[in-house]
């Protein structure tokens, strides 16, 4: 049983950020792949992936009804699990992800399932066909466990915004998990799954992250294919990977990126093998990042900015430059204008996408003599406040009169947001910020105050206005009443340098000192 449900506020080990010296260092540090070990058990037969399926499920039945991060969880899991213990027996190839677990954002379409993208308008959906990124994982040999809850339509920071139940954070039950794949995060946090899809528009996978204390993975715009993803904002949506470590993000990415017919914005650009980089190996005797120009953006460490997030976010610089980064301070004067320009932009895009909605091409309908009043009425019964919200927000903003004035200025914006990542990473080679202002926090406190819940997002909009590659990844902790929270940090790069960031994400995770990031939840069955 796992004893610490009852009890969610167990401290764990706070990450100390002073310089370890030498002789106090261990000779070797290794965060482990859940992908990589599950392979190797099962493959020698060490352990069935029938036996893993019944921990998993197990796990999610003790931990969800107090996380609620699943809205469906699949009926085949054992089934699946079965067949790749037969093609093990008879010596059949299995694929990357055999045995792996992975939760899908329910925005995200699984032909098998439901696909609800949090909405009472698409109750009990089944999509006729899977989302490339779910159809890459199912022919890698993943087992899909379930679909996520989110924000509706992905249109939100809390997960609050679900037409269907509120989700958890497992590292206290009572603050959010972050949104909009709120679920997704939370799931991999309290290990209900190895690794799970969710989907960033403007930070819904880094944010969720960093609350949840997981990696959180976001990948250059085009690089993952967006077939079968429910849209809400065109130009800025990407399906991100979540894990427990970098190798387990980096590799779901692996496996599901890459050019896509069926998407007309997907890059043809070649992706390169960047999972043999996660070999564990010991990174002490040496500076492994010597020679990396690392960006610190001023203006993400000012004022708004919780200090204990600054203090962590400034320990894991320090960390940065143990490993022999070079690390200067870098402006962009122009960050503080994404928010705007991004609300503006999304707003409209997601008024456009979320027109479809009206009861007859997709989504409920209600019982209606006229036409009119039946779209109107399926769309106010269908759509919850902040989506409504939303839509009046983006057709304001496209209405005549109004476009020159905000969503032409927003598009010139993001011009200069784009030309100033561009500048600040033709001299540095990474980019860091924090992920949010500040650590999880209460559920219900920004419920009914949008514009505070909008301003959460300030950190991570940028980076989707520009179109870029972004890495987050726990670094500390924060103190919450008697319990702790997790920090991440996040890493930014030039497009298509995925590889980059796992590489240094991947050796500051093996290398950081006193931290433990299993939450409370599930603490004393891994032993923390």
């Amino acid at each position: 049983m796992l004893s610490s449900i009852q009890n969610p506020r167990i401290l764990l080990r706070h990450c100390r950020h002073s310089k370890p010296h030498n002789h106090h260092r261990p000779k070797s540090f290794h965060v482990t792949s859940q992908i990589q070990t599950i392979q190797k058990s099962i493959l020698s037969r060490e352990k069935t992936t029938r036996q893993y399926a019944e921990e998993f499920l197990t796990r999610i039945r003790l931990t969800d009804p107090h996380l609620k991060s699943f809205l469906h969880v699949s009926e085949t899991v054992l089934n699946e699990a079965d067949e790749i213990d037969r093609k093990i027996d008879r010596n059949e190839n299995v694929g990357p992800l055999a045995g792996v677990f992975v939760a899908v954002k329910d925005n995200i379409c699984t032909a098998d399932m439901p696909s609800t993208a949090g909405s009472r308008l698409l109750e009990n959906y089944r999509p006729p066909y899977d989302a490339t990124a779910v159809r890459k994982v199912k022919e890698c040999g993943g087992i899909v466990v379930g679909k996520t809850n989110l924000d509706e339509f992905g249109m939100g920071s809390t997960t609050e915004g679900s037409a269907y139940q509120v989700t958890a954070n497992p590292w206290d039950l009572e603050c959010v998990p972050g949104g909009s794949s709120g679920g997704s995060a939370a799931a991999v946090s309290a290990r209900q799954c190895v690794v799970s899809l969710g989907s960033d528009t403007g930070g819904s996978v880094r944010q969720p992250a960093s609350f949840c204390g997981v990696v959180g993975l976001k990948p250059t715009y085009g690089r993952v294919s967006r077939y079968g993803l429910v849209a809400y904002a065109s130009s800025l949506d990407v399906i991100g990977c979540f894990g427990s470590s970098v190798a387990d993000a980096g590799i779901l990415l692996q496996t599901i990126c890459g050019h896509d017919k069926l998407d007309a914005t997907s890059s043809k650009r070649e992706v390169n093998n960047f999972t043999p980089q996660f070999i564990a190996k010991d990174y002490f005797n040496s500076q492994p990042l010597k020679g990396l120009r690392v960006g610190v953006i001023r203006e993400t460490l000012g004022d708004g900015v919780d200090k204990e997030v600054v203090s962590s976010i400034r320990g894991a610089i320090s960390h940065l430059e143990e490993l022999g980064s070079t690390v200067t301070e870098v402006s962009l004067p122009s960050f503080s204008l994404g928010l705007p320009a991004y609300y503006v932009l999304a707003s409209s895009e997601s008024s456009s996408n979320l027109s479809r909605y009206d009861g007859i091409r997709y989504g409920n309908q209600i019982d209606s003599d006229e036409l009119s009043s039946l779209y109107g009425g399926s769309r106010a019964n269908g759509f919850g406040p902040e989506v409504k919200r939303r839509i009046l927000m983006g057709t304001y903003a496209l209405s005549a009169g109004y476009y020159d004035a905000y969503y032409k200025r927003a598009q010139q914006v993001r011009t200069v947001v784009q030309k100033s990542f561009k500048t600040a990473l033709d001299e540095h080679d990474i980019l860091i910020s924090p992920a949010a202002p500040s650590a999880a926090y209460k559920i219900g406190e920004k419920k009914n105050d949008p514009l505070a819940m909008y301003a959460g997002d300030i950190m991570t909009v940028n980076v989707n206005l520009a179109g870029l590659p972004a890495l987050v990844l726990p670094c500390g902790f924060v103190q919450n009443g008697t319990s702790k929270l997790p920090v991440g940090f996040q890493i930014i790069g030039a497009a298509f340098d995925e590889e980059k960031l796992l590489r240094v994400g991947h050796i500051f995770e093996q290398t950081l000192q006193g931290c433990s990031f299993i939450p409370p939840l599930i603490a004393d069955e891994f032993k923390c």
